[in-house]
């Protein structure tokens, strides 16, 4: 079976469910799923992030042994 009719069947099943506690635990778990979680993160974490992007896009790397040596 195709993902396209997996998720035909999915549909169908959760359609036939009257369970109004059951289709929230659902809803809540597809939408934990679909959440990115660089939002979970707090700002400042976002922004270093950003930055370690900016610095690799400008060709400022380390080896992963210095990094290593620079955080232990």
């Amino acid at each position: 079976m195709d993902i396209q009719s997996k998720k035909i069947e999915l549909v169908k099943t959760i359609l036939a469910i009257e369970n109004v506690n059951f289709i929230q635990k659902v809803a809540d778990f597809v939408n934990k799923e679909t959440t990115d979680f660089c939002n979970e993160l707090s700002l400042s974490e976002q922004n270093e992030i950003k930055e370690g992007i900016n610095q690799l896009d400008q060709g400022k790397r380390i080896p992963y042994d210095e990094f290593m040596k620079k955080i232990s």
